[in-house]
């Protein structure tokens, strides 16, 4: 699986942004997607994933009522939509794949998920 991230960006507090992940390299709709994000210092954190389907969303707290993911299986991508971004959603993003997941689940642990892509970047500041 090869996974393409793109969007990132430098806005400010308030404004909003998509970021698309295009795979490539296996079937799309037979694994989940999630992003992350890694701030300078910090760990990569999780910060939404859908399931095979698209049918199943999950989100960290601390993204829950503005970001929205969502998949299209027909252009084998993923998207992220951040609106109201605050200057704490400055981060790398990344979007990886978990082929190993069954049914309709979706995971959060960094651990699940074997492919990545290259991340792109947010800045949020005024």
């Amino acid at each position: 699986v090869q996974l393409q991230a793109s969007g990132g960006g430098l806005v400010q507090p308030g404004a909003s942004l998509r970021l698309s992940c295009a795979a490539s390299g296996r079937t799309f709709s037979s694994y989940a997607v999630g992003w992350f994000r890694q701030a300078p210092g910090k760990e990569r954190m999780f910060v939404a994933a859908i399931s095979r389907s698209g049918g199943t969303t999950d989100y960290a707290d601390s993204v829950k009522g503005r970001f929205t993911i969502s998949r299209d299986n027909a252009k084998n991508t993923v998207y992220l939509q951040m609106n109201s971004l605050k200057p704490e959603d400055t981060a790398v993003y990344y979007c990886a794949a978990d082929v190993r997941v069954i049914s309709s689940y979706v995971r959060w642990d960094v651990g699940y998920y074997d492919y990545w892509g290259q991340g792109t970047q947010v800045t949020v500041s005024s």
